[in-house]
C-alpha cells in the first residue's frame, strides 16, 4: 500500500519552498532597487555634466560676443528657459566670472583703463524725464556712460552698469525704462546720482561737465 507523506516532512518541504521563494523575491527587490539607484545617480551625474558644460559655454559665448547678449538670446541658443540662464549667470559670478549685466545684455568685464583714456565721475540731479537729455550730452561728446551709482540709506552704494555709447543706446535704455515702468536708481536718492564717464581725454570730460552744468544737471 502507498505510504502517506509525513505531515512534518510536508511542512518542511513547504517551508523550504517558501523560503526559496522569499529569497528570490528579496533578491529581485534588491536588484530592482540597485538598478533604480544606479540609473538615478547616472542621470544626475549626466545632468550635472550637462549643466557644467552649458555654463562653460555661456561664459565663452559672452566673452566672445562683440556686443552685449541678452538672457533671452542665451536661452534660445541653449534651449533652456530665461530663468535657468539667470541662475547660471549668478552661479558663474559666484565662481568668480566677471560678468556684468547692462541694459543691453550681459558682457564680460572689461579693462576700463585700456578702453578709455580718461574716466571721470560727475554728480548729477534731475528727474526721470530729463534723463535722456543728460545721456545725450555725454554721448554727443563721444563719451561712454559706464555706470550709475547712488548712495542708499540702508544698502549703501548701489551701482548699475549702463555702457551707453550713443544716442541709439540712450533711446533703447529709455524705451526699456518707459516700457517696463521702471524707476531709475536716482529715484531712491531724490534724483541725486553719480556717473562714471569714459572719455578720450580730460579735455572732453571737462567739456561734458560744462555742458551738464549749463543744462542744470549737475548736483
Amino acid at each position: 500500500a502507498k505510504q502517506k507523506a509525513c505531515p512534518r516532512e510536508t511542512l518542511c518541504q513547504y517551508t523550504s519552498q517558501n523560503n526559496r521563494l522569499y529569497i528570490c523575491m528579496y533578491l529581485c527587490i534588491y536588484i530592482v532597487v540597485f538598478l533604480c539607484l544606479y540609473i538615478y545617480f547616472l542621470l544626475r551625474y549626466n545632468l550635472s555634466m550637462e549643466t557644467e558644460a552649458r555654463r562653460s559655454s555661456i561664459a565663452k559665448t559672452i566673452k566672445n560676443a562683440r556686443a552685449p547678449i541678452s538672457a533671452t538670446a542665451l536661452a534660445q541658443k541653449f534651449n533652456v528657459s530665461r530663468q535657468i540662464i539667470v541662475g547660471d549667470i549668478a552661479l558663474l559670478r559666484a565662481e568668480g566670472a566677471d560678468i556684468l549685466a547692462t541694459p543691453k545684455g550681459y558682457i564680460m568685464g572689461v579693462n576700463e583703463s585700456t578702453d578709455h583714456q580718461y574716466i571721470g565721475t560727475v554728480a548729477c540731479q534731475h528727474d526721470t524725464i530729463s534723463m535722456r537729455d543728460e545721456l545725450y550730452i555725454m554721448v554727443d561728446h563721444g563719451a561712454t556712460v559706464i555706470d550709475v551709482t547712488v548712495e542708499h540709506t540702508v544698502y549703501g552704494q548701489i551701482t548699475g552698469q549702463l555702457d551707453i555709447q550713443s544716442r541709439l543706446d540712450a533711446d533703447e535704455f529709455m524705451e526699456k525704462v518707459l516700457e517696463k515702468d521702471a524707476k531709475p536708481l536716482s529715484d531712491l536718492t531724490g534724483g541725486i546720482h553719480l556717473h562714471r564717464i569714459g572719455c578720450s581725454d580730460k579735455i572732453v570730460f571737462d567739456k561734458i561737465q560744462v555742458a551738464l552744468r549749463e543744462a542744470g544737471f549737475l548736483a
